[in-house]
């Protein structure tokens, strides 16, 4: 077993090298090669004939990684390993003064986008994919959160207007905590609609993510203190990575959004630490090392769920995935065009053509199958419109990768200039 994991994390870091060559010579995310990369792997290994060693040997790596994915997902671990070093690495770039100007479209797409989109997208797939209304609730929930892994990597290196990328970023980092509480509101009833499960899922919700606030309050302002007293560029990494988990493990153990927690956190480091405490030569390690723990978790992120792509379930579904991913994007731009309209009205800060990048940018991704991963365990809907769900999301997630993702870059280019998307993004 040991030597099939160590071959598996050698065939991983292959991949991850072969994907950046890849997308350096075509201009694409290396993120989206390795998605291409799992399905084609993945697809060889169910086509493969014969007993030969080489037949043998990719069915037994695609188990292998097929079955680290599961673990990680039903342990947990997959959000609250991989989903935090993104999202403290973006945080940490995000200035006081560009997120003052945007946190209130922001919090209002992170929060009531959510649950917004969830309505909208219900009711469609309610209507023309024949779910039951309390299945199609589900789904849509599942499907709701923009994926902070895809959102974070392209706007990290896309030169856009700094508020726009500072938007969608916040965004990004918090609707996962929204999405997370809303659908464990939504599956705490059978019934999902009941006035007192909505009135508790509001003190719920409110709890989570404010719990959330002041506990990332608190562990990055303890660290602050710690950072102080300490010169050395190891100790203070490590400081660092402690002050991440901690954060996330710390609230996530008091009921509230570790994912709000580790948000907070990064934007306190970035805002505070960095900038009064921390030496430069300090804060350049930190900011190296996070920049490398990101970019190892976009790519197993990425990779993994291109191994969980199953192509042939897609044709035999070729129907009902158009209609759910078409809900997806109404329920998205019904939810970023009349928020950004209205805050627009009141400040006048952003273009109406920045919500067509909002629209583009809600990518589907890694939460959505952790959470569908969640709902296997549940029992909250029956066999059969648990599969029709599982068809939906992976299908979604799927689609929006491979075509919303160039459609933002190509539309980026045009709008902001060919010097819009830059080489680096791809590495």
């Amino acid at each position: 077993m040991l030597n099939t994991i160590e071959l598996a994390l050698t065939v991983f870091a292959l991949l991850i090298v072969v994907a950046q060559l890849i997308a350096l010579k075509l201009r694409i995310p290396y993120t989206l090669v390795l998605v291409f990369f799992g399905i084609g792997i993945t697809a060889l290994s169910s086509a493969a004939l014969g007993t030969n060693l080489l037949s043998s040997g990719l069915h037994t790596l695609v188990q292998a990684i097929q079955s680290l994915y599961s673990g990680l997902v039903n342990s947990g671990l997959f959000v609250g390993l991989i989903v935090p070093p993104l999202i403290f690495e973006a945080m940490i770039h995000i200035r006081k003064e560009e997120l003052r100007l945007v946190i209130r479209p922001s919090l209002a797409l992170a929060t009531v986008g959510v649950v917004l989109a969830t309505v909208v997208a219900g009711a469609v797939v309610w209507l023309f994919a024949g779910l039951p209304l309390f299945s199609a609730i589900v789904f849509a929930v599942i499907i709701a959160p923009t994926d902070t892994i895809t959102v974070l990597q392209i706007f990290r290196h896309i030169r856009v207007p700094a508020r726009l990328a500072t938007l969608m970023n916040v965004e990004a980092a918090f609707n996962d905590a929204t999405a997370i509480i809303l659908f464990g509101v939504i599956l705490s009833s059978s019934l999902g609609l009941q006035r007192s499960s909505l009135f508790n899922g509001v003190l719920v919700f409110l709890y989570s993510f404010a719990g959330g606030i002041v506990v990332g309050l608190a562990v990055a302002g303890t660290a602050k203190l710690l950072h102080a007293r300490l010169n050395d560029k190891t100790a203070d990494i490590t400081l660092t990575i402690a002050a991440v988990y901690g954060s996330y493990v710390l609230a996530t153990s008091l009921g509230m959004s570790g994912l709000i927690a580790v948000a907070i956190a990064g934007l306190y480091f970035g805002n505070t630490t960095m900038r009064s405490t921390l030496s430069k030569p300090i804060r350049s390690s930190i900011v190296s090392f996070w920049e490398i723990a990101a970019f190892l978790g976009n790519a197993v992120a990425f990779l993994l769920i291109g191994f969980e792509t199953n192509l042939s379930l897609f044709l035999q579904a070729a129907a009902l995935i158009p209609i759910a991913y078409a809900a997806t994007i109404i329920a998205r731009a019904a939810t970023v065009y009349p928020t950004l309209a209205i805050f627009n009205q009141l400040d006048k800060r952003m273009p109406f053509n920045w919500s067509n990048i909002a629209t583009l940018g809600g990518v589907r991704g890694a939460l959505s199958i952790a959470l569908l991963a969640t709902l296997a365990t549940s029992g909250a809907v029956n066999g059969k419109d648990f599969g029709t769900i599982t068809t939906m999301v992976l299908g979604v997630v799927f689609l929006s990768m491979v075509i919303q993702v160039p459609l933002m870059l190509s539309y980026a280019a045009r709008l902001f200039g060919k010097k819009a998307i830059p080489r680096r993004l791809v590495a």
